[in-house]
């Protein structure tokens, strides 16, 4: 798989690319293609920020992330600009 380099902190990264898209992310994923090795801890950064982080298995057993286009508000504003 290729990988992408971020031009953008990953968090901020990770709300674009997730919020509201309906796209899943499991760890794996992300170390493989964006180069994001703790990506439990930067859904927690995201969870502390106010925004709806779902976690559910993936057939693998794994665990994969969601955001949701809402955050814990109500509101669709972007947490990183």
């Amino acid at each position: 798989m290729a990988f992408t380099k971020l031009t953008s902190t990953q968090t901020k990264f990770l709300e674009r690319h997730l919020r509201g898209t309906g796209r899943s992310l499991s760890s794996a994923q992300a170390r493989a293609t964006f180069g994001i090795e703790n990506l439990s801890a930067r859904m927690s950064e995201l969870r502390d920020v106010g925004l709806r982080v779902r976690t559910s298995i993936n057939k693998t057993g794994k665990t994969i992330y969601t955001i949701s286009r809402r955050d814990v508000f109500g509101n669709q504003f972007k947490i990183f600009k």
